[in-house]
């Protein structure tokens, strides 16, 4: 799928989409937040992909809303929600912050299951500077992420964090060279697209249902989940391979 300022490509399973609006700091139109709703809505029912993997033109990952677009529509702008879209996927979604990452684009981020970030990468809330507030899930998904005060702290100053900070604090999973960021993100990625795709979307689906519940909730989602599970051909599979001391095969996407 292409669009203007976003573009797709498949490499082994992993579905890459690429803000690609670097002369715009990748800001983030009404037309690519379409798009990559549109590609979240699909992918977890394309037989091709196993993985999701979003990244962007260097040397920014994204400014966030393109605000002189919000500013010549107005209320008449067409609502979205990409981080809503990303969270929605059922299949791994990773993210690879290649620089600065700022409000809108900190949500999208938050929004994906693992984010690999470049040391150039530096991520910033600064909605309160604008007048404005967040409204694709940051209030909820940065506390959570960082801790309560951190997350206050980032919000009302509205100063950026930077690569090492971030790592530091939990907001990202890892972080590389500028060189190695993709490379990276990539293999992390295909080895995602290789583990047993029902378990993979079992094992996302309970932790995200049951952060918010109690022990004995998040128990019985898991046991109700690992029954799901054992009886699959995967299961088996996997169990086999692991005796027999050789790859696995599977086969239930």
């Amino acid at each position: 799928m292409q669009t203007e300022g976003l573009r797709t490509e498949l490499a082994s399973r992993v579905l890459i989409v690429t803000l690609d609006r670097a002369e715009k700091k990748n800001a983030l139109t009404v037309a690519m937040r379409l798009a990559l709703e549109e590609i979240c809505a699909r992918v977890d029912a394309d037989p091709e992909v196993d993985v999701l993997l979003l990244t962007a033109t260097d040397p920014v990952f994204s400014a966030g809303v393109d605000i002189r677009e919000v500013g010549a529509q107005g209320t008449s702008m067409r609502p979205t929600d990409p981080g809503r879209a990303l969270r929605s996927v059922r299949k791994p979604v990773f993210a690879a912050v290649n620089g600065a990452c700022v409000s809108g684009a900190l949500e999208i981020a938050l929004s994906c299951d693992f984010i690999l970030a470049s040391e150039r990468a530096r991520f910033a809330d600064t909605h309160a500077r604008l007048g404005a507030l967040p409204r694709w899930g940051l209030s909820a998904l940065l506390p959570r992420a960082v801790g309560l005060a951190k997350a206050k702290e980032m919000t009302l100053s509205g100063n950026f964090v930077d690569a090492a900070e971030a790592l530091r604090i939990g907001l990202v999973n890892r972080v590389f060279e500028a060189a190695e960021l993709m490379p990276a993100a990539l293999a992390t990625a295909r080895a995602a697209a290789s583990r047993a795709p029902v378990a993979t979307r079992l094992a996302k689906q309970i932790m995200q249902e049951g952060q918010d519940a109690d022990v004995r909730t998040a128990h019985a989602l898991e046991q109700r989940a690992f029954g799901l599970v054992f009886s699959t051909e995967d299961r088996i599979e996997g169990t086999g391979a692991f005796v027999e001391k050789r790859e696995a095969k599977f086969q239930g996407r």
